[in-house]
């Protein structure tokens, strides 16, 4: 069984950064979450993906899966939230899931995801729900808070709007 272990900040130079996925706001505080239906089941997750070689950087990396998935443009200047490392226990190195937050730029109309055909919802609400729909404990609410933390610092994000809704 895997281990994972968050950490805030830059992925160690000698770590491989395996994907890279979003914690991204809109300029009224409200965070995208992709929301997948299947078997009248929902999984709310962080849109984002595996590096490329097409790929200039780990910003081009976000901003490549964000429009594939999710048919959303980024504004440039995405900063390092951290890394999750992830230890397969399989005598292999482990290997970096690391996120970024970035400003929404513009939401288009849904479209199906090049790389698997499907075509996601994209629900538009606060970083306190968007950790509880993620589910991911602690692990997850140190990531949003910490990316919230960022966007007001580097974003200067003042308003915080409460509408949560699907576009």
């Amino acid at each position: 069984m895997a281990i994972f272990t968050w950490h805030n900040g830059n992925v160690p130079e000698e770590m491989k950064v395996k994907q890279v996925y979003g914690i991204v706001f809109t300029n009224d505080g409200r965070l995208l979450l992709r929301v997948e239906r299947k078997d009248d089941q929902i999984k709310y997750s962080l849109a984002g993906g595996k590096p490329e070689i097409c790929d200039n950087s780990r910003e081009g990396t976000l901003k490549r899966e964000f429009l594939e998935e999710v048919n959303t443009t980024l504004q440039d200047g995405a900063y390092i939230v951290g890394y999750q490392q992830v230890d397969e226990e399989n005598g292999k190195p482990p290997y970096a899931q690391m996120r970024l937050t970035a400003i929404i730029e513009f939401i288009g109309a849904k479209q199906p995801d090049p790389d698997n055909g499907q075509t996601y919802d994209r629900l538009l609400t606060t970083p306190e729900r968007a950790i509880e729909l993620l589910n991911w404990g602690e692990v997850g609410a140190s990531q949003v808070n910490e990316a919230l933390r960022l966007a007001k610092e580097y974003f200067g994000l003042k308003e915080f709007s409460t509408k949560e809704e699907y576009v």
